[in-house]
């Protein structure tokens, strides 16, 4: 892997909305630039050139992981899950670039509790526990704080209280569920997002309404539902009520961010969610779902970017970094044309596809 100055010419650039007549963009280090003089140049030959894509939600296990999201053009990740903090340390400052959860709260008795290896930590039976755990985050380095709704395993007042402690320490929360109760639940206690949705019931109004007013956002995981529903085949569940959720909060202005919930671990499905291949399936779906293939790009980059707190990447203009994918066909004619990739780079360095 490589970072010198270079120059793609001819390539449509997506601006958030269309793509751009050809022209040329310049690499200059880690960042885009606007001067071609000196630079190295590579004909692209009129293929569709996108900032680099943010996966809001995975988990990241072994370094293995990271080569497999790079090689998908994916050069942002975000981990909703991981531990013991050195782990999560081993995979900052690589490619992809990474962000953490760290050590998510949970409730006790549940399928998350029973994951090998969680920590006692993880595990809250109060909301006087709030601050501690949050506190452990915050010096563990977390990007931001998650909690797991999980049927009633944790009451109302704790979900809050670790929210609340939260947004006090200045960290954005993350709120998982995926039935109609959990997803309830976090919207009113205030979550910032709310990761999956309901595979038991398509979501209400009164609750959509409420998270557009509030501006929380969604990242519904669509690929993991598909999977989940698919091969568990749990009776009452149904992936359409998933697809009709994410339907629902589009329209009504809620933000839908893309995120595959991709894990390389013991997978309790037989059709596991893969890192990589999975958020480009996931734009799919979204699009399937009834969002335009601009606005599933701009779920997995200028969204995220800004909803992330990371304003230095998820647009394609001189002076952020230079994450970068290049595909061949029009993505927004057909969304799996980001499949075709032809190049990537992540702050300028030059990655290979797998």
């Amino acid at each position: 892997m490589t970072t010198v100055k270079t120059a793609l010419t001819d390539v449509r650039v997506f601006d958030g909305t269309r793509l751009s007549e050809p022209t040329t963009v310049v690499i200059d280090g880690a960042v885009l630039g606007d001067d071609a003089a000196g630079a190295r140049t590579v004909g692209c030959d009129g293929a569709t050139l996108l900032p680099g894509l943010i996966d809001a939600h995975v988990h990241l296990v072994v370094p293995d992981d990271l080569t497999k999201l790079a090689g998908h053009g994916i050069t942002t990740a975000l981990d909703m899950a991981c531990w013991p903090a050195e782990r999560v340390d081993s995979f900052r400052g690589r490619v992809p670039d990474i962000r953490s959860a760290g050590v998510p709260a949970i409730g006790p008795g549940g399928n998350h509790a029973r994951m090998p290896g969680m920590p006692a930590e993880a595990i809250l039976t109060s909301p006087n526990q709030a601050k501690d755990f949050v506190a452990r985050r915050v010096a563990e380095g977390s990007d931001y704080i998650k909690i797991v709704i999980e049927g009633d395993l944790l009451d109302q007042a704790t979900i809050e209280a670790v929210i609340t402690e939260g947004k006090v320490n200045g960290k954005l929360t993350i709120a998982h569920a995926s039935s109609v109760d959990a997803y309830r639940r976090a919207v009113h206690a205030g979550a910032d997002v709310v990761t999956h949705v309901p595979r038991d019931g398509v979501l209400d109004p009164g609750t959509v309404a409420l998270m557009a007013k509030r501006r929380q956002v969604a990242v519904p995981t669509l690929t993991m539902m598909e999977a989940v529903v698919d091969g568990a085949r749990v009776p009452g569940e149904d992936y359409a009520f998933c697809r009709d959720t994410v339907a629902a909060l589009h329209e009504a202005g809620v933000p839908v961010l893309a995120g595959t919930d991709a894990f390389s671990g013991h997978a309790p499905i037989p059709n596991p969610v893969v890192h990589g291949p999975s958020l480009h399936r996931e734009l799919a779906l979204l699009v399937a779902a009834g969002l335009t293939p601009a606005e599933a790009l701009r779920a997995a980059t200028t969204l995220p970017a800004r909803h992330f707190g990371l304003p230095d990447r998820g647009a394609v203009r001189p002076g952020l970094r230079a994450d970068l994918l290049l595909v061949d066909g029009d993505p927004l004619s057909d969304i799996t044309a980001t499949r075709h990739i032809r190049g990537a780079w992540s702050a300028g360095t030059e990655i290979t596809h797998v």
